[in-house]
């Protein structure tokens, strides 16, 4: 291999979920590289390990939530239903790890501190927490969006509560009983709205301090079974053909029609059906301008907003439970499951933010505007630093010694979301600038593609691949561009990093159809990996 120094493997991967997983079976038993994965918890399976808050669970449909490169595990693996618990969730990625052998070169418990490029050699060096460092040609970060960065407000006097207080995103792994306890949960996005019908029918109280109310879609648990799943496991070739080139990874479309042109009477039914369906094809199934049109929009926004007047008692909390900031879609679309339902319970009660903001927390509880909340256990589910968070917290360094940092500091900017400019092999999946979606089939094109670029890196006798800075600036361009085509795009939430204070704001996904995406990959590659410089020298 031309230009390169002594490695200790082929490629380090980082992360041992869904993408770290599939990237070190592509690495190691298709291409034959020697690959290791590092990972900083105890187990396998990424968020699925660390996200262990009450009512976790994915919301994507099962049966697309999951790899497809194996037929057999395809029909070997059985559901539970349709929206599968964590634990259920964990035991199969364990089972996939155990299937392929994988654990022989995962190194469990084990952070990366820092990677750092080799001007010198074309190689990178990876230092880690057990003190040890690790040369490769390749680096490959599969770290995720969320769960690596879990994030804690500053909220004045949090470190004073004398009760239990756990965030989320790091629940313990040992259960929390929450029995005749009074509980509050801080936040409502995804994670809230999961974990607090759950809470509700464990805790002898339950406040909920809400700054920001949200569109959810129920989940409709009953409408995929076993039989449902069976007849789909018959029809797979199908069903992930429409999903790997959908709007989204899911395996249907919009309708065709805009939601303009039809009667009032046509969108009721449209959305009802849907509605009773449950889930994301709400958001993605209905009208094709739902997303792009303001109008269509707000048809889809109000008939939300009068499900929640139908469904919560009291026209107060219904009021404050209801969203107006934002478009349908502007935030991350929820499932939920009983969510609006909860606050029908005696037991329950929401404190609005916006018109009680908390002042501070107190050894006793949750002080607001209006007063003291007493509470035994206190529940952060106040997000996370987003996308690039889980780059951030490890000291990245490419070409020149530049940190990657710094080079995000006014915000992150990638090619097509798989390579930085100036970070010379060093591929990132479903990194900042990628699509958004059902994320394992963005994970799996994403391993295909980087392991297809290493392939013909290697086969060429090239010591290095970088993107180039003027491609990087054209798809930071379009990745804007087609924020700003959606009414839903970014408003204000993690989508674009206001969820963090001080961090630059900057649209975190390309809102484009994934196929579309899709289709611009194959085409990179298939003109030679166009928008990178490959050479044979480092």
């Amino acid at each position: 291999m031309a230009g390169s120094g002594r490695t200790d493997v082929d490629v380090v991967i980082v992360g041992a979920g869904f993408a770290g997983l599939y990237m070190l079976h592509r690495a190691r038993d298709v291409l034959g590289l020697r690959a290791v994965v590092i990972e900083a918890a105890d187990g396998v399976g990424g968020t699925w390990y660390l996200n262990r808050y009450p009512g976790a669970r994915c919301d994507s449909e099962s049966y697309v939530y999951c790899y497809s490169f194996s037929e057999e595990l395809l029909q070997e693996w059985e559901w539970s239903g349709k929206y599968p618990r964590q634990p259920e969730i964990l035991t199969y990625l364990e089972h996939v790890a155990d299937r392929f052998d994988l654990l022989r070169d995962i190194r469990l418990g084990t952070r990366v501190e820092a990677a750092r490029y080799q001007d010198a050699d074309g190689t990178w060096r990876v230092r880690t927490s057990a003190g040890d460092v690790v040369s490769a040609r390749f680096l490959v970060t599969g770290m995720g969006l969320l769960a690596a960065a879990p994030y804690t407000p500053d909220i004045p006097g949090l470190d004073t509560f004398s009760g239990e207080c756990h965030h989320t995103g790091r629940w313990p792994h040992e259960p929390v009983d929450l029995a005749g306890r009074r509980v509050g949960v801080i936040g409502t996005g995804s994670t809230g709205v999961q974990a607090i019908p759950v809470i509700a029918e464990q805790a002898a109280h339950l406040h909920v301090f809400q700054r920001s109310p949200q569109f959810t879609v129920p989940a409709r648990h009953h409408t995929v079974d076993r039989a449902v799943l069976a007849e789909i496991r018959s029809d797979y070739d199908a069903i992930w053909a429409k999903a790997k080139w959908s709007l989204s990874g899911f395996p249907w479309q919009h309708n065709g029609r805009s939601a303009l042109d039809a009667t009032p009477e046509e969108v009721r039914e449209t959305f009802e059906e849907l509605w009773e369906q449950g889930g994301f094809r709400f958001v993605f199934g209905s009208y094709r301008d739902l997303l792009t049109d303001i109008r269509a929009n707000d048809l889809a926004a109000d008939f939300v907003r009068q499900k929640i007047r139908e469904t919560v008692s009291d026209p107060d909390t219904a009021a404050k439970l209801m969203p107006t900031d934002h478009p349908f879609g502007g935030r991350r679309p929820i499932i939920d499951t009983h969510y609006f339902e909860t606050y029908n319970r005696d037991d329950v009660t929401l404190v609005d933010l916006r018109e009680t903001p908390i002042e501070e927390v107190t050894p006793r509880g949750v002080r607001t505007t209006s007063g003291e909340v007493e509470l035994d256990v206190l529940v952060l589910a106040t997000g996370f630093d987003a996308v690039t968070g889980p780059f951030t917290r490890i000291d990245i360094t490419g070409r020149g010694g530049r940190a990657l940092r710094d080079a995000w500091a006014e915000g992150p900017s990638t090619y097509l979301g798989l390579a930085v400019a100036g970070f010379p092999n060093m591929f990132t999946i479903t990194g900042p600038g990628a699509t958004f979606g059902n994320l394992p089939v963005s994970i799996e094109h994403h391993v295909e593609w980087i392991a297809a670029c290493i392939e013909d890196t290697l086969r060429r006798d090239l010591a290095v691949v970088e993107a180039r800075y003027e491609a990087q600036q054209r798809w930071a361009d379009h990745v804007r561009a087609q924020a700003e085509r959606i009414v839903a795009g970014p408003s204000g939430s993690w989508y674009d990093g206001a969820n963090i204070p001080g961090k630059a704001r900057r649209p975190l996904f390309f809102f484009g159809s994934f196929g579309l995406y899709r289709r611009t990959c194959e085409d990179v590659a298939a003109n030679g990996y166009e928008g990178f410089d490959r050479h044979r020298s480092v």
